[in-house]
């Protein structure tokens, strides 16, 4: 069943250490890293993120309250994507709602762990979509990290 609703805005990607997210790791020895977010917002804007919406919207098993929790939150706009060199991909940190939702009284319409963890499930799995939209049809560049020489072959 496709969710039938209007994608919502594409993030504002700000400079963030992507290894300041539990969920990523990016290898830097040391060096200043251009994780191209300017680039990035840039594919976003020019159709990445309605193109990775649509499919997910097409698959996805969030129902309308599940998603308007999400929207409420503006948990769309706390997605951030950048370039991980080291991995010749788009890394992504997707937005969820915290461990303590209940204690905060997060949203009056959460009521379950159940929705919790199918609202960050499914925020993590649209983020993935967006990741591969961007490096499969919009990045045009290649990795410059080049591995060493001395690398044992595990063929």
């Amino acid at each position: 069943m496709t969710l039938e609703v209007e994608p919502p805005e594409p993030p504002e990607l700000e400079f963030v250490d992507p290894n300041e997210y539990e969920d990523a790791t990016i290898s830097a020895d040391g060096e200043e890293i251009d994780y191209r977010r300017e680039e990035l917002q840039a594919f976003l804007e020019e159709g990445a993120w309605t193109e990775a919406f649509d499919e997910w919207r097409a698959d996805t098993d969030l129902e309308d309250r599940e998603y308007g929790i999400a929207r409420d939150l503006d948990l769309f706009a706390g997605f951030d994507f950048f370039w991980d060199d080291f991995a010749d991909r788009v890394g992504y940190h997707a937005p969820g709602i915290p461990e303590d939702w209940q204690a905060r009284e997060y949203h009056p319409e959460l009521d379950t762990w159940g929705t919790v963890s199918s609202i960050n499930a499914e925020l993590t799995e649209f983020g993935q979509i967006v990741s591969v939209t961007l490096k499969e049809e919009y990045v045009d560049w290649e990795a410059e990290y080049e591995p060493p020489e001395d690398l044992p072959d595990f063929d």
